[in-house]
């Protein structure tokens, strides 16, 4: 008979019985679990609800299974239906009639609920760990390139000359802003559900500020019916893994396409690539390609919570039990995908001469040459018109504006003069770009320092 089972006649179908049960996943938070319990029985005691006595006992029970799982000594066994039913169990089997009472004033509703937001908090605490790890080795980068020039994008086709350190910048820029979110889900959610009950409270005189305050909670949930009900701080993990994974994927993609042959801006190290069962010759990004496809797998994860809890009335359904699987898995991958990124961003190599020769061929420089003009009084208008000449001239030649000559620059405009080549070179346009979140060395330094001083924290 189940734990619940005095109101009913008939043991569960076994069909049933696996249908409904959740200890094949939910086992994962067996820490939260009994950590919760050892709250709630001290706060017990402390209110004269149960005897010190017994509430030594069921901590030193507690703490015997949680040494004995992790030790493999205990195993998770499916008759049992649930973490919570199988950690009471074991501890009524271990101390006797001292174990039944670690059910008093709590239900299975605020007690999944507490485990849950324990599980979902020390994960948001390890994500953002990891993401802080990555962005040490993105400032690593940015640090050592802050001179190595390289054609910046637009529509997939070069505009403008930025620097490795400015495009890994923007990255870096992105993962602070995911790092950020999980700071507002981790303060949101930290308000403790126990005592709640099942969803109208306890006639016990619990004290749920104390209880908060052992569980390490800003407070106790102010409404029981929403503390068993919430799931919100799930669905914006979710959200906020979605992000970093869609972030995780759009550099993959830029990686995978670096690493073309047609490209040849990076070479990612063996370890973090493989090769063709039939051509030799090829030497394949398999874990950025793996990174960018995994995204749809946690996209996916945030479609199923939102969708499970669309249409759930209050309080608690047992809906609610498909909120962890997805969860579980999202939630593993993108931190999986974390630590490889920065795997094998710590190990790629930078072609730098490929790549500021791919923005001196790509005409990146153009702009600039129109800005000479303007600088020599040609307007605006006139100067864009007669530098779409000199490329549709050095297109048909075969070279860059770097590679014309005076006598070329001058037979298309007279303005033009020999200090032309210092206004279009690559580290004159990028250089003196001096605006705050521009892509010139004095601006990029002090950006450099201020992510420095941020990721000092």
């Amino acid at each position: 008979m189940k734990l619940w089972g005095g109101r009913f006649t008939k043991e569960t179908n076994k069909l049933v019985h696996n249908f409904n049960a959740s200890l094949s996943f939910d086992q994962k938070f067996y820490k939260q679990d009994i950590q919760g319990s050892i709250a709630h029985v001290t706060m017990l005691a402390k209110q004269g609800i149960i005897e010190e006595s017994d509430k030594v006992a069921i901590i030193n029970g507690l703490n015997s299974i949680l040494t004995d799982i992790e030790n493999g000594h205990l195993e998770f066994t499916p008759e049992h239906e649930d973490i919570h039913s199988f950690v009471e169990a074991h501890l009524i089997e271990r101390i006797g009639d001292p174990g039944k009472k670690l059910h008093t004033g709590r239900s299975r509703n605020d007690q999944v609920a507490l485990d849950m937001k324990l599980y979902v908090r020390d994960e948001v605490v390890e994500l953002d760990s990891l993401l802080k790890t990555l962005l040490l080795s993105i400032m690593k980068v940015m640090e050592e390139n802050t001179e190595t020039f390289m054609p910046g994008f637009t529509h997939l086709q070069k505009a403008q000359p930025v620097t490795l350190a400015h495009h890994f910048g923007a990255y870096f820029e992105m993962f602070k802003r995911d790092r950020s979110r999980l700071t507002d889900i981790y303060d949101r959610m930290n308000y403790c559900p126990l005592g709640a009950g099942a969803l109208a409270g306890t006639t016990y005189p619990l004290d749920r500020e104390y209880t908060a305050s052992l569980l390490n909670f800003d407070g106790p949930t102010l409404n029981s019916m929403d503390s068993v009900s919430d799931r919100d701080y799930v669905i914006e993990l979710m959200s906020a893994l979605s992000t970093i994974m869609m972030h995780l994927s759009r550099f993959c993609e830029e990686i995978i396409i670096w690493n073309s042959n047609e490209y040849r801006f990076v070479n990612i190290d063996d370890s973090y690539s493989t090769g063709s069962s039939i051509m030799p010759q090829k030497k394949n990004p398999d874990i950025a390609e793996l990174i960018r496809g995994k995204t749809g797998r946690v996209y996916g994860a945030l479609t199923s919570i939102l969708t499970t809890m669309k249409g759930i009335p209050l309080a608690y359904n047992k809906d609610m039990q498909e909120d962890k699987e997805f969860a579980f898995d999202a939630i593993d991958t993108t931190k999986g995908c974390i630590a490889l990124f920065t795997g094998m961003i710590d190990t790629m190599t930078f072609n730098k001469q490929v790549m500021e020769s791919s923005a001196k061929n790509g005409f990146t420089n153009a702009t600039d040459a129109a800005d000479y003009l303007v600088n020599h009084g040609v307007p605006f208008r006139d100067a864009h018109g007669i530098v779409g000449q000199l490329v549709l001239f050095c297109e048909g030649k075969g070279i860059s504006l770097d590679d014309m000559t005076l006598d070329e620059f001058k037979a298309i405009s007279p303005v033009f003069e020999e200090d032309i080549y210092d206004a279009i070179s690559l580290k004159t346009c990028v250089d003196k770009r001096l605006t705050i979140g521009a892509p010139g060395k004095e601006a990029m330094d002090k950006v450099i320092a201020i992510n420095k001083e941020y990721l000092s924290k």
